[in-house]
């Protein structure tokens, strides 16, 4: 510390009281009670300005220091709000050491986000959040850790995202957090996974009690005047007990201003009365960092001038040693509201000129005291936008590109500028923000390439996060737009729109697709249509775009380098029912892929889909966790719908029936079934599938049967098909045999048979259908035209329905191996309903069953299976839990309550245990 002044501080307390508990004893238990609840361990703290909310921060962080708790804490501040991880940095200042000996990759993305290391690409920022996550467990292993953030309405962006992924991923670790705001609304992340504290005014006793600790009480008619006044707020009781009668007047009773307009009006009075210099030194501390480098120091008086002691009389500053602070945050507010234009500008090139090292506060400086164009400092603001693009932090340069576009000369320049800002802000999730930039694009400029890409930048973001009609209607007009100017724009647009079409499933979008598609290639005097078109085609029309499927191996191996195409091609694989090929495209993508950003992209559950159908559950868990971390993070509801309903099959398939039943509903809560007509789709096939193994047929066929529509068409072109065998099965079963015929006539009639899988599905449904003297034919078809390899599961459920066919026409020879090929499927899938339901089958064939998985296995959570698979594959619990976004205590803690489950004791047994139940480890 310097023995010069040192900056503002945070909301500090309301009065010098030791003890908040006399003003709010019950939500001081609460917070504290909610800080340590391993239930609800992240706390958001409201309230309005003077309420009380530092003071009893600053109680739970004596109250846990005292105990032998870590405190961290940080203030958020309106000189670094737009500066990347700025209040983060100040969090683990005091701890980082502790960031050399996190894992290679987590250690790499930390400090890039802290703008150390070696330059490289935007680091991961769920990268950044599992650092954060490992780096908080390994301080709690001693004793536990709070963490503390003050007036978070001023921290940046990309440091509230951090922390509201480590609430929402925190597990078994002591470590809690509370946050103190005056805005929770505005707080990126803060949702069902924070417990909401707001204190309320002070009842008359706790004023009264309040009042009595006061050095100089008030008494008689001043007291009654200041509590009647003071609205039960503990600042401004306070303040108007120290200067009633004094300074200012009473305030007069029914004043329609809120209590901190009051509190600024007064402070303003007191800052009139002062001498020129020291507003100005005010100013200074005011629009500085709350930890000022020392550059700035030197444009303060020394901590002995005579100035200080007067602010501090006069109820502005509060000193401790040397460092001065102001006494709240309204003080701040009041001195910036209480200086000319003149004294502000002036205050911002005096703090730009010391700053001259730090480029990111000199530029920000430099913009505040510019009023009209100023090409200098836009390009100062435009390189500090490159420095947090490359450190993640895209809403610092969304805002530094936006304030640099107003501040350029040049109008070529400044719509550059306010497209690049909404390419940043895109990234933030922000689509309120994204929309109001594009906006500021249409009022700019009427040409029609930078119009386009506006449009085209907000439709892709409306497309993870709201309406799907709105978002293809958003990109279609993009997509014309760019049709003439830019072609290749206009391909990209229209590739995003079948995207949307893909979720939907409306007929009109493929429609306008194909039309638009075609004035593109007439636009470009295409003799053949370029691979992208070739794609968007696929996706949005399958049977148009099937086509493509004979070319996709080879395409593949030509883009073995090319992460970006593999990992089109993968989709297209996918959405053409070439799953193992898909499967293999998006393996090898990963393993090349460096992250454009942190959103996902737009068919985000895609690769989950490809590796469920495949037969690798586990993996395609992980997908589903990966994008709902990156979703939650961002508020992306689409996209957490299609990670929830996706992830409720695979759960489904695992007979976890409970966990099926919770995530397929909160993905139906997320979207609206009508306009997302696949995700809806897979959640209720999650819920049929549930029912159906508890053996609620009815339940099951309601389910099954809301994939197709009223005429018993299917509702969605691609995801509905893979129902109909779930549905025929659930029918017969429930005596609606001739409603099931009806929807299979149907979906055939559709014409969505556009695959050999589709074939396949329609194969099996005849014959769960058929009579027995045509029910084997329609069996056998199905197996001569289904790959093992491909979709082991959908093969294993048509062997099992055979063989049950089967032995009940005493056909058992025949039987007994189907039987056994298919159980060994489902065991080594982890399906265990159709395991039971093939073991039962073979007893009643009278054969012999090989020992089954340990039960318990099947007992652990989802989450536990995949530790515990990692682990047996040799994964340290670090590798483990940045793969899961887990911390290093909860991969520990899975693990020490699986071991007993599975009856072993150490993690070289794993391997065993699950080679022998023939479980997979991918």
């Amino acid at each position: 510390m310097s023995d010069r002044a040192r900056g503002v501080g945070t909301d500090s307390p309301p009065c010098d009281l030791s003890d908040a508990d006399t003003a709010h004893p019950a939500e001081l238990r609460r917070l504290l009670e909610a800080s340590t609840d391993p239930h609800s361990r992240a706390v958001v703290l409201t309230g309005p300005p003077g309420i009380g909310k530092t003071t009893l921060l600053d109680q739970v962080a004596r109250r846990v220091g005292t105990s032998g708790g870590r405190v961290l804490r940080a203030g958020g501040s309106p000189a670094e709000a737009d500066l990347p991880f700025a209040t983060l940095h100040q969090l683990l200042r005091p701890v980082a050491g502790v960031i050399s000996e996190l894992p290679a990759r987590q250690r790499t993305a930390l400090q890039a986000a802290f703008g150390s290391g070696t330059p490289g690409d935007p680091p991961d920022p769920m990268l950044i959040g599992v650092a954060v996550l490992t780096l908080l467990s390994d301080l709690a292993t001693g004793a536990p850790v709070l963490v503390l953030l003050d007036d978070a309405q001023w921290a940046d962006h990309a440091s509230l995202d951090v922390l509201a992924f480590v609430a929402r991923r925190n597990g078994d670790d002591p470590v809690s957090m509370a946050i103190a705001t005056g805005e929770p609304a505005a707080l990126p992340g803060v949702d069902g996974h924070w417990t909401t504290l707001e204190l309320a005014p002070l009842e008359r006793p706790a004023a009264e009690r309040l009042l009595d600790r006061l050095p100089r009480p008030p008494a008689g008619e001043t007291r009654t005047r200041v509590l009647d006044q003071g609205e039960g707020n503990p600042l401004a009781l306070v303040e108007l007990a120290r200067t009633a009668g004094s300074d200012a007047g009473p305030w007069t009773s029914g004043n329609p201003l809120p209590i901190a307009a009051r509190l600024e009006r007064r402070w303003i009075g007191r800052l009139n009365g002062l001498e020129p210099a020291a507003r100005q030194w005010l100013l200074v501390l005011a629009l500085a960092a709350d930890d000022p480098a020392e550059t700035v120091l030197t444009l303060l008086p020394g901590p002995a001038d005579p100035m200080w002691t007067a602010l501090e009389g006069a109820g502005l500053i509060d000193r401790t040693g040397s460092r001065v602070s102001f006494r709240h945050p309204l003080v701040r507010s009041a001195v910036y509201q209480a200086a000319s234009f003149d004294e502000r500008r002036a205050a911002h090139h005096a703090l730009a000129s010391a700053l001259a090292e730090d480029p990111d506060r000199r530029a920000w400086h430099l913009a505040a005291a510019t009023t009209g164009a100023d090409p200098e400092v836009a390009a100062a603001l435009e390189d500090s936008a490159g420095r947090a693009r490359r450190r993640g932090g895209y809403a610092a340069a969304a805002r530094a590109l936006e304030r640099a576009a107003e501040l350029s000369a040049d109008r070529a320049d400044r719509v550059r500028l306010i497209v690049a800002a909404t390419d940043m802000a895109v990234m933030t999730g922000q689509l309120v923000w994204v929309e109001r930039l594009a906006a500021r694009t249409r009022a700019w400029t009427d040409e029609p390439t930078p119009l386009a890409v506006a449009a085209l930048q907000t439709g892709r973001l409306m497309a993870l996060t709201s309406s799907p009609t709105a978002a293809f209607q958003q990109l279609m007009s993009a997509a014309r737009q760019l049709t003439t100017a830019h072609p290749e724009g206009a391909l990209q647009a229209l590739a995003a729109a079948a995207v949307v079409r893909f979720y939907s499933g409306a007929e009109s979008q493929r429609e306008e697709i194909g039309a638009a598609l075609s004035d593109v290639l007439r636009a470009q005097s295409a003799t053949s249509v370029p691979l992208l078109g070739r794609w968007l085609t696929a996706v949005a029309d399958p049977r148009e775009g099937a086509g493509l499927r004979a070319e996709l191996a080879q395409l593949i191996t030509a883009a073995r380098q090319h992460p970006e195409q593999l990992h089109l091609l993968a989709i297209a694989a996918w959405i053409l029912d070439e799953t193992a090929l898909a499967v293999r495209a998006f393996e090898a993508s990963l393993a090349l892929w460096s992250s454009a950003g942190p959103l996902p992209d737009g068919l985000g559950g895609v690769a989950a889909l490809a590796h469920l159908e495949h037969g690798r559950v586990a993996r395609a868990q992980a997908f589903c966790t990966e994008l709902a971390a990156v979703a939650d993070t961002y508020g992306l509801d689409h996209a957490a719908g299609c990670a929830a309903a996706v992830d409720a099959l695979a759960t489904a398939v695992r007979g976890d029936t409970a966990n099926a039943h919770e995530l397929a509903a909160r993905a139906l809560s997320l979207i609206d079934p009508a306009e997302s007509r696949s995700v809806a789709v897979y959640a209720y096939r999650a819920l049929g599938v549930s029912a159906a193994v508890t053996g609620n047929h009815e339940d099951a066929y309601a389910c099954f049967r809301a994939a197709f529509g009223a005429d018993g068409g299917p509702v969605h072109y691609h995801a509905s098909v893979a129902a109909l065998p779930e549905l025929t099965a659930a029918a017969v079963r429930s005596g609606r045999h001739h409603q099931a015929a009806d929807v299979v006539e149907c979906t055939v009639r559709s014409g969505e048979t556009h695959s050999v899988r589709a074939r396949v599905l329609i194969h099996h449904s005849q014959a769960l259908l058929a009579d027995p003297d045509h029910a084997e034919t329609h069996f056998r078809a199905a197996l001569t035209l289904s790959g093992p390899a491909d979709r082991p599961f959908e093969h294993a459920r048509i062997l099992l329905d055979l063989a049950e066919w089967l032995r009940r026409r005493r056909r058992i020879a025949e039987a007994r191996p189907l039987l056994h090929e298919c159980h060994n499927v489902f065991r080594r899938l982890g399906a265990r309903p159709w395991a039971t339901r093939a073991e039962a089958e073979l007893r009643a064939s009278g054969a012999q069953i090989a020992a089954a998985e340990p039960a318990a296995f099947g007992e652990l959570t989802p989450q536990q299976q995949q530790v515990v698979r990692l682990a047996a594959l040799g994964r340290t619990n670090r590798e483990i839990g940045e793969s899961l976004f887990l911390s290093p205590r909860t991969v520990s803690s899975h693990l020490y309550r699986a071991f007993p489950k599975l009856g072993i004791t150490s993690r070289t047994q794993l391997r065993d245990v699950l080679d022998a139940a023939v479980i997979s480890c991918t």
